[in-house]
């Protein structure tokens, strides 16, 4: 345990390791502090020109928790950019000891399903001529993998709920990085001390309100949603261990779904590090299901 211990150590010095990439823009999707977007763009074509590339929502990890916000996927943004796709890197309320910033349930869930629903039509607002909003990916790491996976799920939820979608998003794909994908596993493992309970506000509380919000809350729970889903998880991951992300493919093919469940290199972090060849496989998955087949590369 003691070399999977240090190795993740390792892996996580890393990704905290590399300078912050500062946004070509940031934009409000909503009214609070939290509710904001930074944009990457592709670099142009050889001949200057700017050409529509799929756009991909990107949502960070950090256990739901507010110390942990998008700044440390900046690097992994800008070098999904410069593989040719359009990045849009969402924040959104998470947990803390300030009650004016809200977060976990509700605001959490709100925040997601705000993101997904107005950021295309942002970037029309915004005219960038360097994202497709009609070809959307969405992505995001531990948490993040947790947000996309129960984004793609809304219309699954039931209709009196203020989150409930008609019919599934318009997207092309999700990609979902060591992702927080079975919340019932996630707190029978204790993943990351406690988040799960946290999240849904209900840590050694009513037990009854606890079961109907991971009824709303779980991935696992709401399957299957009809939209193309791979997973990668990092067969040394300490952090989200591989067995959350084994349980929500299990749980996806009880469902009739057919999810890709990808093993990388490496533990927790490597997903999202522009340093590693899991990052790479990561930006071809998203080009390859976004129907762009050959990114560009750096």
């Amino acid at each position: 345990m003691g070399g999977a211990t240090a190795g993740a150590a390792a892996e996580e010095t890393s990704i905290f390791g590399h300078a912050p990439v500062e946004p070509v823009r940031t934009a409000a999707y909503g009214e609070h502090p939290d509710q904001v977007v930074d944009f990457y763009l592709p670099p142009p074509g050889t001949d200057g020109a700017a050409r529509p590339a799929p756009l991909v929502l990107l949502f960070h990890g950090g256990a739901w928790r507010a110390p942990y916000d998008r700044r440390h996927v900046s690097p992994f943004a800008a070098f999904l950019a410069g593989r040719g796709l359009a990045v849009a890197s969402v924040e959104y309320r998470r947990g803390g000891t300030d009650p004016a910033r809200a977060g976990r349930w509700p605001e959490t869930f709100d925040d997601i399903a705000a993101a997904v629903d107005t950021v295309p039509g942002l970037v029309r607002e915004l005219g960038f001529p360097g994202a497709d909003p009609d070809r959307v990916v969405l992505t995001g790491h531990s948490a993040g993998g947790h947000a996309v996976l129960w984004a793609a799920a809304r219309h699954r939820l039931p209709s009196g709920t203020p989150w409930h979608l008609p019919s599934p998003s318009p997207l092309r794909g999700v990609v979902a990085l060591a992702p927080i994908a079975d919340l019932a596993t996630a707190r029978a493992l204790d993943v990351c001390s406690g988040a799960v309970d946290e999240l849904l506000g209900e840590r050694g509380g009513d037990d009854d309100e606890l079961t109907a919000r991971l009824a709303l809350a779980d991935p696992a729970a709401l399957l299957p949603t009809a939209i193309p889903t791979t997973i990668m998880q990092g067969g040394t991951d300490i952090d989200v261990p591989p067995a959350v992300a084994d349980a929500f493919a299990a749980a996806a093919t009880r469902a009739g779904q057919d999810v890709r469940l990808v093993r990388t290199e490496g533990g927790h972090f490597p997903p999202i590090d522009p340093t590693t060849p899991a990052a790479h496989t990561v930006s071809d998955e998203i080009a390859r299901l976004a129907g762009q087949t050959r990114p560009r590369s750096t």
